[in-house]
């Protein structure tokens, strides 16, 4: 009988199988003792969390914050980031209701998605272009939209065929339509950041922009596309909303805060907030580790301002926890090498 081979830590090899590797298997780990742990409060409040109502509640809410948070990946591996993602999804639910009340389904998502794409170039080329930091320039564009939509409406506008609501509320068996929708964004992002040119470009430029250009890696045109891409992710989300709500809303949104969610979202599934490492599988983990807490927050009837309290907490913990991990292989690189 062999005996189970033994690492230069005095570990089996086993074991070491056995730990999750990188921010990406902490992440999942994290959502399995987040799920594990909403079961037992639940519980012991005599409720039972484990149900096929809760699951599809976890996976529904999951859909629009994973739709704006896949296109924040792309913005904060580039070294930037998007704050005017929530009121461009107000803005872009408002063009598809609006549009599809005049002129069909098509035409309501293409008009959605070119506002969409529209926003992102100007952001891209503020940033880029005029050299405005990414914090800056967004919050502008925010606060721009903001002000058009407070000017202009007032309430939900605009009315969404009822054929388009099947994409809001259908399900097959207990996955609801709409996480189709989101699994497609996700695996094409995976694809774009792994397998493609633009995506090591992405990853270049977050994670040192100056040797990116010495390489001849493009960097002004990366990072535009970056934000186009992560406007049309946000348009999408505006499209789903409209076809969950029946109309377009100025508050579909900013009420859920999806600007600041959505980058927690990002950092807490893994992925730097100063760019060049992490990706998507990660950012998907960071949404469903959310959108369980908000699920276990609703079963309990937690105060909402407490929520935000524990929602705060988990993410401030979650980051020192890759920022320690980040350290610690620093550490042990330097001894190795010395």
């Amino acid at each position: 009988m062999t005996a189970p081979s033994v690492t230069p830590t005095g570990r089996s090899g086993a074991f070491v199988r056995l730990r999750p590797r990188g921010p990406v298997g902490v992440v999942y780990l994290a959502l399995v003792g987040v799920y594990l742990v909403g079961w037992l409060a639940v519980a012991a409040r005599g409720g039972d969390f484990v149900t096929v109502g809760n699951t599809v509640t976890i996976l529904q809410n999951s859909v629009a914050l994973g739709l704006v948070a896949v296109g924040q990946t792309y913005v904060i591996l580039a070294g930037s980031l998007d704050l005017s993602v929530a009121y461009l999804v107000s803005l872009t639910s408002l063009v598809t209701a609006q549009t599809m009340q005049t002129a069909g389904v098509v035409p309501g998502v293409l008009a959605a998605l070119a506002v969409a794409a529209v926003v992102g170039l100007a952001n891209g080329l503020v940033v880029t272009r005029l050299g405005v930091n990414a914090f800056i320039a967004t919050l502008g564009m925010a606060l721009i939209l903001r002000g058009y939509l407070e000017h202009n409406y007032t309430g939900p506008a605009g009315a969404v065929p009822t054929s388009f609501q099947h994409l809001g509320y259908d399900r097959l068996g207990p996955v609801p339509v709409s996480v189709f929708l989101l699994a497609a964004t996700v695996a094409v992002t995976w694809f774009v950041l792994r397998r493609t040119r633009l995506g090591h470009h992405i990853y270049a430029v977050g994670g040192d922009e100056e040797v990116a250009r010495l390489s001849g890696v493009p960097t002004t045109r990366t990072r535009v596309t970056a934000h186009v891409l992560c406007a049309l992710c946000a348009g999408l989300a505006g499209v789903f909303l409209a076809s969950r709500l029946g109309a377009g809303a100025p508050w579909a949104g900013t009420e859920a805060q999806y600007d600041l969610v959505s980058i927690a979202a990002v950092v807490l599934g893994g992925t730097l907030l100063a760019g060049g490492r992490g990706g998507v599988a990660g950012t998907v983990g960071g949404v469903l580790i959310l959108a369980t807490l908000d699920t276990v927050f609703d079963q309990l009837a937690v105060d909402p301002f407490f929520k935000n309290v524990v929602r705060g907490v988990v993410i401030v913990v979650a980051v020192a926890l890759y920022a320690r991990r980040g350290v610690d292989v620093r550490r042990r690189g330097m001894r190795g090498g010395s």
